[in-house]
């Protein structure tokens, strides 16, 4: 390789760090609902990777809290609703029309690679040691799991939320939507 080519290959990356959002082709309808969490740390990523994802809106329950410096520009850009119990939440908002997905392992999930995500949906995600408790389960249209190729069993609940939020707005911006 000559010298010219090198110095031409070094200068085709550029970083472009914070050149603002992409524009979605509609605004997603995405609702990400949470359990009583251990950790506020959790709380804090999910609610950030939500932010990234253009979701609007986080249903948080117990004493959840949002750290803001993990957080950052979500805890302004999101809106946050604070509640005892997920039930008559979930129970509510499919009156209204969305259809509620759990992020779990369970009987009858389909995996993430074959599961078509609706525009119009919450996402229930599990207690990070327990899950998704039965009672929320039973309020699911239907559940999505992801392929765990190592130990442990099952990806951080921070994590496992942030890979679904993206694959959402991936499937919701694919140009054959």
């Amino acid at each position: 390789m000559e010298e010219d080519e090198t110095l031409e290959s070094q200068d085709t990356f550029v970083q472009l760090r914070h050149q603002g959002f992409l524009p979605q082709a509609q605004p997603p309808e995405l609702i990400v609902a949470c359990p009583p969490m251990r950790s506020n740390v959790n709380v804090s990523r999910i609610a950030r990777a939500a932010g990234c994802c253009g979701v609007t809106k986080l249903v948080l329950c117990g004493t959840a809290r949002l750290i803001p410096e993990i957080a950052r520009d979500a805890k302004t850009s999101l809106e946050l609703e604070l509640h005892r119990t997920l039930q008559p939440v979930l129970k509510k908002l499919k009156v209204d029309g969305y259809e509620i997905v759990g992020l779990e392992q369970s009987t009858n999930s389909v995996s993430i690679y074959e599961f078509v995500f609706q525009r119009r949906m919450v996402l229930v995600i599990g207690n990070e040691r327990s899950g998704i408790d039965p009672e929320i389960l039973r309020l699911c249209d239907r559940v999505v799991e992801i392929p765990v190729y190592g130990l442990p069993f099952s990806h951080n609940a921070a994590t496992a939320t942030a890979m679904a939020m993206y694959e959402y707005c991936r499937q919701m911006n694919s140009p054959t939507k």
